[in-house]
């Protein structure tokens, strides 16, 4: 039986844009488009680990709002992948890529032209008929 891995993804807002992450070559998924984030541990709040994972992977401090989407499932070789993602702000922009070869920001039209991971697909689906100026944050 496949282990059930939990990962959360930052939707960042700047304006009207989205930020993508291309995951580095020689990385499970690379070459692909994702939502930056991670795995969410024992005893961690899925909004922990993501300000964990930014601070990690990007070395950038984040604000989490809302959930942006429903949770995608997605089952894979090495395991079943809960991604659940939430609307996010940066509060720095420091950018040091760990885990990624580049980012980009880009329009919600633009969301479908990019080769993302398949887990991510039902969120970019959903993603592209939300009203980002609706998006709360409660900070």
């Amino acid at each position: 039986m496949k282990k059930n891995i939990y990962v959360v993804g930052a939707v960042l807002l700047n304006e009207d844009k989205i930020l993508a992450a291309k995951r580095a070559e020689g990385r499970t998924l690379g070459g692909m488009w994702e939502f930056p984030g991670g795995k969410v541990e024992k005893g961690e709040t899925p909004q922990a680990a993501l300000k964990r994972e930014l601070a990690e992977e990007f070395s950038d401090q984040i604000t989490v709002g809302p959930q942006a989407a429903k949770t995608a499932v997605y089952e894979y070789k090495f395991g079943i992948i809960h991604l659940t993602v939430y609307y996010a702000r940066l509060l720095t922009r420091n950018f040091k890529l760990i885990a990624h070869s580049r980012i980009r920001w880009v329009s919600q039209t633009e969301l479908t032209s990019l080769e993302w991971a398949p887990a991510d697909w039902p969120i970019i689906w959903e993603l592209e008929h939300t009203d980002l100026k609706q998006v709360k944050f409660y900070d």
